[in-house]
């Protein structure tokens, strides 16, 4: 065997069979030390947001000469980007002003990735759009398409190294987009580092909504007892200006004890699907409408507890949003209650939030007939002089008188001070027709 050959081969085979070689000259590929040259085109998608703006990008590289391991994005200060995501795309890493993209294997021929993150803009005025260039590339090409997001739309604008276009020029992705307010600017067949900028000029619309109903706040007390009773004290601090009820739909099996409107007692009706409806105060016209208390007590039965398990506790059901919830929990002291992951959360136990809750709206017959019972006691005492105790009759009779309504109305249910282990739990934006529900873990201390 010559001893000038360079590399050798072994074949293996059995017998009566045929070896076939074949060769060529090899060709030394030398592209990975050539100087890089790429081109590519950028097309972003920028939302104008009323806090955050969303940016997305697409970005095609096409390798002229070389390969490429890598490529770098110059990026805007304070541009926070979220992914980066490719079939090629092995990492990347941000800093302040540039991301440096690397790949799997050097590209030597095309690559496309895309890039998503958001950046804090001013809410209107003039407003510089955010672009991301390919720097060091021979030719860049591409687009912007800047959309208001909310309320607004786009005055002026002011570009360089861009002409305005039909959203249809930037590909199908933002030709799919349907929004009123969405303006399109094609790059210029420049340089990665030539200059470029857009900035537009964005006017914001107040939006004059107008209220029809909702719950400013929900505040429920609920007392668990060990063999599966379970009585509720729900009071809601409603606004309104058309509506004419509030439609509640309580835990299946639950029975109302109890049922009050801006501190009077109503009888509730019932709609074609079961639910039962409270009647509402209405605003007057042209008059801010103000939260008012609507209050209803009912008992459920669950199961009896044992030495550990967990309870559900099912509320009612609202035909309206609630903007914040609280519910204080108070069971028996010989076992200790934690609160399974859910909507609800364990926090402080603080005073309503709304007035409405705080304060009564009016005195009700309930509270006068307290009164009357209180001061005849200390008239009987001689603490209190006949005077107070006959003023205090008078207002307990013209109250009763105003209140009386046609058919029964539930008992008036109070709802007991027992001050024992309890918990507070919170929750926030409760959608029109979702049941809130809170699943509790207990077990016996003692």
């Amino acid at each position: 065997m010559p001893d000038f050959c360079a590399n050798s081969l072994s074949a293996y085979g059995s017998a009566n069979t045929n070896l076939s070689l074949s060769w060529r000259q090899k060709k030394e590929d030398n592209r990975g030390a050539q100087p890089l040259r790429l081109r590519g085109s950028v097309t972003e998608v920028v939302g104008l947001g009323e806090e955050s703006s969303p940016v997305s990008a697409e970005v095609h590289l096409e390798v002229v000469q070389g390969r490429a391991s890598l490529v770098v994005l110059a990026v805007p200060a304070g541009f926070a980007i979220h992914e980066v995501a490719g079939p090629l795309v092995a990492d990347w890493e941000a800093s302040q002003s540039a991301l440096r993209v690397s790949f799997l294997e050097a590209v030597d021929k095309a690559a496309a990735f895309t890039v998503s993150g958001e950046m804090r803009l001013p809410r209107a005025g003039r407003i510089d759009v955010p672009l991301l260039r390919l720097a060091g590339a021979e030719r860049e090409t591409g687009g912007v398409a800047v959309e208001v997001l909310g309320s607004g739309e786009i005055d002026s604008e002011e570009r360089v190294g861009l002409q305005a276009a039909d959203p249809s020029d930037l590909g199908p992705s933002i030709a799919r987009r349907d929004s009123p307010t969405l303006s399109a600017f094609r790059f210029l067949p420049l340089g990665g580092d030539a200059g470029r900028r857009l900035s537009v000029h964005v006017t914001r619309f107040d939006s004059q909504g107008a209220l029809v109903a909702i719950v400013d706040e929900a505040r429920y007390r609920v007392l668990l007892t060990e063999d599966g009773k379970t009585l509720v004290e729900a009071r809601y601090a409603v606004r309104n200006n058309q509506r004419s009820f509030l439609g509640m739909a309580l835990p299946p099996g639950a029975v109302l004890w109890s049922a009050r409107v801006q501190g009077r007692p109503v009888r509730p009706g019932q709609s074609a699907e079961g639910a039962m409806l409270l009647p509402l105060v209405k605003a007057r016209v042209a008059e801010e409408s103000h939260a008012f208390p609507v209050e209803v007590v009912y008992v459920d039965r669950g199961s009896r507890w044992t030495e550990k398990g967990t309870s559900r506790l099912p509320l009612p059901t609202l035909d309206l949003p609630v903007t914040r919830t609280g519910v204080t929990v108070e069971h028996s002291p010989r076992f200790r209650m934690d609160l399974s992951p859910g909507t609800f959360r364990i926090a402080p136990d603080e005073a309503p939030f709304s007035i409405a809750l705080r304060e009564g709206a009016e005195e009700s017959p309930s509270d006068v007939d307290a009164k009357v019972a209180a001061a005849k006691d200390k008239s009987e005492a001689g603490a209190q002089s006949s005077k107070e105790l006959d003023d205090l009759i008078g207002r307990f009779q013209r109250v009763n008188r105003g209140s009386r309504l046609a058919g029964l109305l539930p008992v008036e249910v109070r709802y007991p001070a027992l001050g024992g282990p309890s918990l507070f739990l919170a929750a926030e934006l409760t959608p029109e027709n979702v049941r809130p529900d809170v699943a509790l873990a207990y077990k016996r201390t003692n």
